[in-house]
């Protein structure tokens, strides 16, 4: 589980954030923080790894924060802005300071729910062991740059085309309906079926590999 702190001045906007992560799978809310006081009390006792963190807060503000954890000895957890901040400097700070993703107050809670499932997603991607190559750096930063943008797939979605969407933008490169039918243990034709759909929606593109002879080789990937 993705251990998540939710740091937010207003105690609504807090408790709604944290009700929205725990309905997201592989996520758990450890704790709500309404001050900068609070949040790093709440970063040593809770060890996060991931904070929602508003920039806004009664004693002090999030850069700051984030600042100091930075140059606090230990692990450091990962953090996604979530604020009205819009100046470019506050953003451009935000970046150089390794925040995963900056999301402007006012938005929607689907558009929370998917930069979730992309840092989610990303978690995974980047665990593995070994070296990486330059398609495995691209896709993951790929996986964040990407995400603040739900695809028109997102919404009323089956959840197996859900996940064959979500093994399809892990998977880190083109990949066909047989892989993915053993990987998630459904039927060839239903991970096709679902492929084409996915397509057609403009969620995944097809990418046609040619042999020597015969039909090509439908794989997909993320558009």
């Amino acid at each position: 589980m993705i251990r998540t702190l939710v740091v937010d001045d207003d105690y609504r906007v807090a408790r709604i954030h944290a009700a929205s992560v725990e309905r997201v799978p592989g996520f758990a809310c450890v704790g709500e923080a309404h001050s900068v006081v609070e949040a790093r009390q709440a970063v040593l006792d809770s060890a996060p790894d991931l904070l929602l963190l508003d920039f806004y807060l009664p004693d002090g503000d999030g850069l700051s924060l984030l600042r100091d954890l930075n140059a606090a000895d230990g692990a450091t957890p990962d953090c996604i802005v979530i604020t009205a901040a819009r100046d470019l400097a506050t953003v451009r700070s935000a970046m150089q300071m390794g925040a995963i993703y900056y999301l402007v107050k006012p938005f929607g809670l689907p558009q929370l729910r998917h930069q979730l499932d992309a840092y989610r997603l990303w978690r995974v991607q980047a665990s593995g062991a070994g070296e990486a190559d330059q398609a495995t750096v691209d896709a993951l930063y790929t996986l964040l740059r990407g995400a603040s943008t739900p695809p028109p797939t997102v919404g009323m979605m089956p959840p197996t085309m859900r996940k064959i969407l979500d093994a399809v933008r892990v998977s880190g490169e083109p990949v066909g309906a047989c892989a993915l039918a053993d990987r998630l243990g459904v039927s060839r034709p239903t991970a096709q079926r679902y492929l084409s759909e996915l397509h057609r929606r403009g969620a995944v593109q097809l990418h046609l590999e040619y042999g020597r002879a015969g039909r090509p080789v439908h794989r997909y990937a993320i558009s």
